[in-house]
């Protein structure tokens, strides 16, 4: 027992170096070393011949999936519990992959694989995974750090993921080196090369970013942001969909009327709209109404949104089936609404699976029958889509969707002249989760150089520049609104021009390390 204490302690230092950059603001750096501890376990593990190390790693990630993301369990018990324990076992898979590469690999190769095999695993996340929950992408933890990554603009989050695991690498070579005798053998300019060379790691990507500014804007939009605070969970009375209508119209009554304003409410804001008749929805008829008055005006807002279809076969995986032999399927849909009487929609498509999607439906949907329907079955759109208000294109990110730098961006590709982020984050309480959710924010600002105009149901309502810092915020559990302006700009970084190619690389070094492991083993030759 006494040979594990040392063991236990490294793996909690780490799970909790990991965990203060996502809870405490402005301590981005301290991801930077978050690892060390855990590699010298690793070290210690193989030292000692420790069997079952599996699950002291899978500890270290446990707990920073707790620490970090309990606040899920608000929302709901059973997924928070899944979420933290899939993903940690999927870190520590990722961990036990680096494990085995070291028994083939020599050098500083096994622990650039694990680099790589970690970032790789980043990007499907992000890209293909349907059962997805990049939350602790390892650049995440500079979102209340921005000062130190304007350069995201050209790599995206994922160049954060790489510039932490190249710090933690160098510190934990510098550190063998010096405990192994290693570094005795070296002269002293060698040595003072080596430390050089850990500074300028840990000390270029922060004073670069003082370098980095976006464009001007290329013009201006008035924004109108109203933040209803209607109580998902009734705790405070339930309010009918007119009195919710009533509040929020409200709020936007303090809009002006003389000029043009985008007019900003949240997600999911009503429930009575079909798609097939989107005009028979009250909340639908009383918003023109109000917009009557206000012919300069554009509402943006969200809402779960049906629509019916006919047909014995069944329209996708994911459509239910009606008494009367019918189809439905449920979108979480964003609408920009003009007293012209035009109303556009959105639905979103990068979904919260369980709640609001069915993974691998071709697997789940049969399962989930069986259930009764207990999971979510929205549809989405397929791929990003811009709505227009005056001209002006305006990629609306639908909550969960702002965790997705590449998906954001392809907004921008689409033309889009600002970002506007709509969200309902009630579910969490008051938990370090919207809080959270508001910093991802700012590196989407970044990555795009964009304005944004945030609006939450109970907050944080906010506006962010394009160097991801916000300017002015409600408070939190508070009926509020907020007035100001936004920038536009035509202008595309790096990261929208050419995607995630941190991320693609990071994928291409994994495969040929991980085929250079194979052969090896293969070989026999060790």
């Amino acid at each position: 027992m006494s040979n594990k204490i040392p063991i236990l302690a490294l793996v909690t230092l780490s799970a909790a170096l990991l965990s203060v950059p996502f809870l405490v603001p402005g301590t981005g750096f301290l991801s930077l070393v978050a690892f060390v501890p855990l590699l010298f376990a690793d070290r210690v593990a193989d030292e000692i011949r420790l069997k079952g190390f599996f699950w002291w790693h899978f500890l270290c990630f446990l707990l920073w999936n707790i620490a970090t993301t309990f606040w899920v369990c608000n929302a709901t018990v059973g997924g928070g519990i899944f979420a933290s324990v899939a993903n940690a076992f999927q870190m520590s898979l990722v961990f036990s992959l680096f494990r085995w590469g070291k028994k083939s690999l020599r050098g500083a190769l096994p622990y650039l694989f694990l680099a790589f095999a970690w970032i790789a695993w980043e990007r499907w996340y992000l890209t293909s995974a349907q059962i997805s929950w990049p939350w602790l992408v390892l650049g995440n933890s500079f979102a209340r750090t921005t000062s130190w990554i304007q350069w995201y603009e050209f790599t995206g989050t994922l160049g954060g993921s790489l510039w932490i695991w190249a710090a933690n690498l160098a510190v934990f070579g510098l550190l063998m080196s010096i405990g192994g005798g290693g570094w005795k053998q070296l002269n002293i300019k060698a040595r003072a090369a080596s430390l050089a060379g850990v500074a300028l790691l840990f000390l270029a990507p922060p004073a670069l970013s003082l370098f980095l500014r976006p464009e001007a804007p290329d013009g201006w939009l008035d924004v109108f942001i109203a933040q209803p605070n209607i109580d998902v969970y009734g705790k405070h009375g339930g309010l009918t969909q007119e009195e919710q209508n009533a509040t929020l119209l409200g709020l936007l009554e303090d809009a002006p009327k003389d000029s043009p304003v985008l007019l900003v409410a949240p997600e999911t804001f009503t429930s009575d709209i079909i798609m097939n008749d989107i005009s028979a929805s009250p909340t639908v008829g009383s918003f023109k109404r109000f917009l009557a008055d206000r012919p300069l005006s554009g509402l943006l807002f969200g809402a779960s949104t049906w629509e019916y279809l006919g047909g014995s076969a069944r329209p996708s995986q994911t459509a239910r089936q009606l008494n009367n032999g019918n189809w439905v399927e449920s979108h979480n849909t964003a609408l920009m609404m003009t007293p012209d009487g035009t109303i556009q929609t959105y639905h979103k498509n990068k979904l919260v699976v369980g709640v609001e999607m069915t993974p691998y439906p071709a697997v789940f949907r049969p399962i989930d029958d069986k259930l009764g329907g207990v999971m979510g079955r929205c549809v989405g759109d397929g791929k990003a889509a811009d709505l227009v208000f005056n001209g002006i294109k305006i990629g609306c990110a639908i909550c969960y969707e702002s965790v997705y730098g590449e998906f954001c961006a392809d907004y921008v590709r689409d033309g889009a002249s600002l970002l506007a982020i709509i969200t309902n984050d009630a579910w969490w309480g008051n938990t370090p989760g919207y809080r959270q959710h508001l910093s991802y924010a700012s590196l989407r600002a970044i990555e795009t150089r964009r304005w944004i105009a945030r609006c939450g149901n109970t907050g944080i309502s906010a506006i962010i520049d394009p160097s991801g810092n916000i300017l002015d915020r409600t408070t939190w559990w508070e009926p509020a609104s907020l007035q100001g302006r936004v920038g536009l700009s035509d202008e595309e970084t790096f990261f929208v021009r050419h995607g995630d190619y941190t991320g693609r690389v990071c994928v291409l070094m994994f495969i040929l390390i991980l085929c250079a492991a194979l052969v090896r083993r293969l070989t026999g030759n060790k």
